[in-house]
């Protein structure tokens, strides 16, 4: 916020409060895992993807984190998308059957 529009003093205000946080948002996936293998507009590079899952943005970030310990790969998070480095689909798939969580393989 510019210095120009921040409320320095005034007397017809009364208390003035800070906006609360907003509550942490859930996943905007619907429940089922789709796993795929994608190449475009990576360099040719395989990457496994991971995305659908309904969950919030710390447990997505541990899920990554274990799915890439589990595969001995590198990956990141983007957008709720969990990318892994390389083609892991039947590793990833057993990963999070074993968690609970439903999966299915995506794509061709």
């Amino acid at each position: 916020m510019s210095d120009e529009r921040r409320l320095v003093y005034s007397t017809d205000r009364g208390r003035i409060r800070t906006p609360a946080a907003p509550p942490p948002a859930a996943g905007k996936g619907d429940g089922v895992a789709r796993v795929r293998r994608e190449t475009s507009g990576r360099g040719g590079k395989t990457v496994t993807t991971i995305a659908g899952l309904a969950l919030p943005d710390t447990e997505l970030r541990a899920l990554a984190k274990r799915l890439k310990q589990q595969c001995a790969t590198g990956g990141s998070l983007h957008d709720g998308v969990i990318e892994l480095q390389g083609d892991h689909r039947d590793a990833v798939l057993a990963a999070l059957d074993r968690l609970g969580h439903k999966a299915k393989r995506a794509g061709g």
